[in-house]
């Protein structure tokens, strides 16, 4: 017995032992109000093994993530493992393992192996913030400051500012590192600044903010020295990107798009002085005094084109200049990081499209969008609406958690001191309820269709705004009395439609199959972003699930091309990657049954109109100077 009792003491003392030296760190995450909205929890256990736990929820969706790996002395992965949902649903099932030179990975969408020599890092599908931080380590560790990446691509990074982050009497000395090698655009982590430094806070500024519990107070100087430092690079690339047109410039030869009517005419010359267009005359005029000439050599020249639905980021500019977006509405933000936005592109600071914004106005809820203005009474409405008006806001924008039993008297209010109304359909509510109270424009063809598959239960604050339609739609009858009639009602009305059908493909993907809106694009994008175009959002268990879903966007599509020869008013908007998708949604137009050279007037003359941008939609003179040439005749 006492032999037996000194050996249970024992064991006890050995898992004692083994608690106390796995480590846990938890990390905490905000959306821009200050609203904490998850949180990731790390425990490093003695063995090596490390395990995640990673949530993220906000509007009513977000991703759920179980991680669990082990990393080589040089900070890459020898074997990681992940599971659990995407924001939309879809399931998160993925493994790595590196065994000598040998890589082998497996995900619901891919499947591949490579032989590789030295450090290299695999790049999770849908991960944690963690293996971001190992990322941080691997890079600083490597001589010559590159990282490969598995499956494909190479990291670097930069420091671009330091910090003191404070706690009482504790501080942490950060470094800013601007990563690139992944996605479209840089990525900015704060990282501690020893010799094997790690992620300490993650801001996206506007939007998100993730730190080490117990030192949120440190979020908003985080956050201030990030835009200053983005800022900073974002001036100095639109120095160097910029050719400025001193004087009077001509472009010759041009085959002028007449958005008006729709039609490209014969070619013309284009005058243009300090950004507004002087004259549009027939090819071969001569006028004197011209500073620079530009040869369109026949292209058609169309007026810049308008993305009617974004959500706009500083980094997104050069993205949608080069894809000819030269004016995009932005539907919803944190309001002093569009207004910024917008003052420093007016200021010719910050390459981008000019910005016409909408007002963001949501109500109190678990589930609510912590974008814009959060309101729980109709004074709160008024003041924001007051304050959307004060800074040039042509439009408001409401949303899913709005009280319904504010709406009208919002909408009243917002007509009165002369906005546009428009948005998400409120929940508990149906579009034609809200086109009742005097909305003037709906978002979303799922808001539309939801009209005729809601109940009075239905809460479209969750996922079920996305699955239902998915769901029901194939089965409905668009020749039906009450779907005629809201047609009817829509076209009596003049209401719009911001449609975004290029953003609800994800309803259709499956894992593993390319969207149709990238795949013309898809082999000029980076490893990453073609992975990530490969993986399905939405949980899709069989074929007569695929089929279904398939079906239902399809008829979405074909909801549009009948909403549009009812005389239902269309925007184009996306509400996805910025310039990449403007094209695919006129495509997708098109194949509603518009005609392309009508695509384009919607993108130009309508959204001028819609968005209240009376100088620019058209190539006239006195009008802004936002052109495009184009190889081929787009109508």
């Amino acid at each position: 017995m006492k032999i037996c009792k000194l050996t249970v003491v024992s064991l006890l003392t050995l898992l004692s032992l083994s608690a106390r030296a796995d480590s846990v760190s938890r990390m905490l995450l905000f959306v821009a109000d200050g609203t904490k909205a998850g949180e990731q929890v790390v425990t490093r256990r003695d063995d090596g093994l490390v395990k995640v736990r990673y949530i993220f929820k906000d509007n009513g969706r977000g991703p759920e993530i179980e991680e669990q790996f082990r990393v080589a002395p040089d900070g890459t992965f020898t074997e990681y493992r992940s599971r659990g949902t995407t924001t939309f649903g879809s399931a998160i099932d993925e493994r790595y393992t590196r065994k000598g030179d040998k890589a082998e990975w497996r995900s619901t969408s891919e499947k591949g192996n490579r032989t590789v020599s030295g450090p290299a890092q695999y790049v999770p599908l849908n991960g944690s913030l963690e293996p971001a931080s190992l990322s941080i380590a691997a890079v600083a560790a490597r001589p010559d400051g590159k990282l490969p990446l598995l499956p494909g691509g190479t990291l670097t990074q930069r420091t671009i500012d330091t910090a003191v982050a404070t706690r009482g009497d504790e501080s942490r000395k950060l470094q800013l590192i601007a990563q690139t090698g992944q996605g479209l655009t840089p990525s900015f982590f704060w990282a501690t600044t020893e010799a094997r430094p790690r992620l300490f806070a993650f801001v996206i500024p506007g939007y998100l903010g993730a730190i080490d519990a117990g030192w949120e107070t440190n979020l908003e100087q985080l956050e201030a020295r990030q835009k200053a430092a983005e800022g900073k690079l974002l001036k100095e690339m639109s120095a160097k990107l910029r050719h400025p047109l001193e004087g009077l410039t001509v472009v010759r030869n041009a085959r002028v798009f007449d958005s008006e009517k729709a039609t490209v005419g014969q070619p013309s010359d284009v005058y243009v002085l300090r950004g507004r267009i002087t004259a549009v005359v027939p090819a071969g005029s001569s006028t004197k005094g011209v500073t620079s000439e530009i040869d369109a050599g026949g292209r058609v020249m169309l007026p810049g084109l308008f993305d009617m639905h974004g959500h706009i980021g500083y980094w997104q500019g050069g993205l949608n200049l080069a894809a000819g977006v030269t004016t995009a509405r932005d539907m919803g933000n944190d309001n002093p990081t569009v207004q910024r936005i917008i003052e420093e592109t007016a200021a010719g600071q910050l390459l981008g499209p000019q910005i016409v914004p909408a007002g963001f106005l949501e109500g109190e809820s678990p589930h609510a969008a912590r974008g814009g203005f959060v309101v729980k009474d109709l004074q709160g409405a008024r003041k924001a609406i007051d304050w959307y008006v004060a800074h040039g806001y042509p439009q408001l924008k409401i949303y899913n958690s709005f009280p319904r039993e504010l709406v009208r008297d919002t909408v009243a209010y917002a007509h009165e001191r002369g906005m546009r109304v428009s948005g998400h359909v409120p929940v508990f509510m149906r579009a034609q309820d809200v086109v009742d109270a005097g909305f003037d424009e709906l978002q979303h063809i799922n808001q539309v269709i939801l009209n005729f598959l809601v109940t009075p239960t239905t809460d479209t604050r969750t996922l079920e705004r996305f699955y239902l339609p998915a769901e029901k739609t194939a089965a409905l009858d668009l020749d039906s009395k009450p779907v005629q009639d809201f047609i009817a009602l829509l076209a009596k009305k003049q209401i719009v439609v911001d449609p975004t059908l290029v953003t609800f493909d994800f309803l259709k993907q499956r894992d593993g199959e390319v969207p149709v809106p990238f795949a013309a694009i898809l082999d000029h994008m980076p490893p990453d972003v073609q992975r990530q175009f490969r993986s399905g959002a939405m949980k899709i268990p069989d074929e007569a699930t695929a089929r279904r879903y398939g079906a239902s966007y399809a008829k979405m599509v074909e909801f549009v091309g009948r909403l549009h020869r009812a005389g239902v008013p269309i925007v184009a908007g996306t509400d996805h990657i910025a310039g990449f998708t403007l094209q695919s949604e006129l495509e997708l137009y098109v194949q509603a049954g518009m005609t392309p050279a009508r695509a384009l007037q919607i993108a130009t003359w309508d959204a001028a109109r819609y968005a209240r941008a009376a100088d620019r939609g058209s190539i006239a003179p006195g009008k802004l100077a936002d052109l495009v040439l184009i190889d081929g005749d787009p109508t």
